[in-house]
């Protein structure tokens, strides 16, 4: 049975959608966030409820100062405590280097490093009183992948690197207390079905061709992973970063 308190950010599809379907229990109480998606979250807080869990949405532009603090706050508010928190939201910036510019960094570090840092402190006393404490944030390959063949995402890269530093100081002060926190860092992942694609079929192909499983992923394989970190099975594992890449490197 679940009865556990969650958070999930950027929830209204890809991975975010995926992983509240794939955590989801019959007792579990939810707050899904989202910034502007609001049809989206419904659909997949109705997915939730459909398992038997409590979901509630929220709608937060986490580029704002003090919209993590906000959010772990809100979840208090609304149920009482926080068990876990998979931080989902983000977004990917292709501008290479002289073209990006200060303003897509100052972008990239707030919605992604900042939200987070601010969570994390927020959420720090809850996870450390909950028996079964989880963090998961969703990474990227951009801060480990860097090849001439594949976009740099140089934005995005460095507020990822931010992330994972946080992740793991994070995980050090949780250490004691047997509350985990690791990263999942995805790589290419396909759109959800009837989504916007910036990519035509031989884009697709090309890509694919430089992966060495020689396809993109899905949510539904990333979830997994997140699912599995979340989990109490996976109760000696904090600190990490885990792949799920197809073997990019």
């Amino acid at each position: 049975m679940g009865e556990r308190i969650i958070l999930i950010t950027g929830a209204a599809s890809g991975i975010g959608a995926a992983a509240a379907r794939k955590l989801a229990q019959s007792g579990d109480r939810f707050l899904l966030h989202t910034r502007a998606n609001l049809d989206g979250l419904n659909r997949v807080a109705e997915q939730v409820r459909s398992k038997g869990a409590t979901a509630e949405t929220e709608l937060k532009d986490l580029g704002e100062p003090g919209a993590g603090q906000y959010l772990i706050e809100a979840c208090v508010e609304r149920f009482g405590g926080l068990d876990i928190l998979v931080a989902n939201a983000g977004y990917a910036d292709k501008a290479p280097l002289g073209e990006a510019g200060t303003e897509k960094f100052e972008q990239a570090q707030n919605a992604i490093s900042r939200s987070f840092f601010e969570m994390a402190e927020v959420a720090l006393p809850l996870l450390q009183a909950s028996a079964r404490g989880r963090v998961v944030a969703v990474g990227a390959f951009g801060p480990h992948v860097w090849r001439t063949d594949l976009p740099a995402f140089p934005a995005t890269a460095a507020a990822k690197a931010s992330l994972e530093a946080t992740a793991r100081a994070l995980a050090l002060t949780l250490a004691p207390s047997g509350a985990t926190v690791n990263v999942v860092a995805p790589g290419f992942i396909e759109k959800d079905p009837g989504t916007h694609s910036a990519m035509t079929p031989q884009g697709v192909a090309a890509l694919s061709a430089r992966i060495p499983m020689g396809r993109r992923g899905t949510a539904h394989e990333v979830a997994a992973v997140i699912g599995f970190l979340a989990s109490g099975e996976a109760s000696y594992v904090t600190g990490q970063v885990i792949h799920v890449n197809g073997g990019l490197i």
